[in-house]
């Protein structure tokens, strides 16, 4: 018997006794652990397949060891731009045994008992809500206002070498919108601001320029500009 089951994200076909390595997953090791969305079970010449998943179907396994995968290099370049990045990546897995492989289950009826209190609580208490709500939306509100006051006269924080239009907007909403602000942040702060804008940013110099337009100094940001690597000294 085999079966197609989705596992931290990644279809895998197992069957009884094997070894898999998947995404990594907050279970202990030696910890036992279950997966229900099973989308093919085989036995034999019977084939079962789920709409998208199998009811009552279910796959279990125990985990063995969380480990690293092999290392990836990531090298990105822009030609005629002396950008060159590069990183290493090794992704977090889990080995797991496979034990089990059954067509049914109890899986559907415990998300039914779950589901019932919740329910009860969301009609036992709906006025409370919206009484509390309103103190706090008012109260909320002058202190919602007195950041935008401070941000006066913005810099345009694109002068500052590896720092985009997209980079820029996203420092300008955590508020750092002008160089001043911008060479008192550390680069590892620097770097949790930008975590969601895509790309790999090195954020090392960015204080140091920035304290240098703020001084204004011009001719000598320019000069250290030409010798950076995108943004990297």
């Amino acid at each position: 018997m085999y079966a197609i089951v989705e596992i931290a994200g990644h279809q895998f076909k197992v069957e009884k006794d094997q070894k898999v390595f998947v995404n990594r997953l907050s279970t202990e090791e030696g910890k036992k652990v279950s997966f229900d969305n099973v989308l093919l079970i085989g036995d034999g010449d019977k084939t079962t397949l789920g709409a998208p998943a199998i009811d009552g179907a279910q796959v279990s396994a125990k985990v063995l060891k969380h480990l690293k995968g092999d290392k990836v290099i990531v090298f990105k370049k822009k030609r005629r731009k002396g950008y060159r990045v590069k990183n290493g990546h090794r992704q977090s897995l889990t080995e797991i045994v496979i034990e089990s492989i059954v067509a049914s289950g109890a899986k559907p009826a415990k998300k039914a008992e779950k589901a019932a209190p919740k329910k009860e609580t969301k009609k036992a208490e709906p006025k409370v809500e919206a009484k509390a709500a309103a103190p706090k939306a008012e109260k909320a509100a002058p202190k919602k206002a007195a950041p935008k006051k401070a941000t006066g006269k913005a810099d345009d924080l694109k002068k500052i070498e590896g720092i985009g239009p997209k980079i820029a907007s996203t420092l300008v909403e955590a508020g750092i919108s002008t160089f001043a602000e911008l060479a008192k942040t550390k680069p590892a702060k620097i770097s949790e601001i930008i975590a969601g804008v895509r790309g790999n940013h090195v954020t090392d110099t960015w204080p140091k320029q920035a304290k240098l337009a703020a001084d204004g100094k011009w001719d000598e940001l320019k000069k250290w500009q030409d010798e950076l690597d995108g943004g990297k000294a």
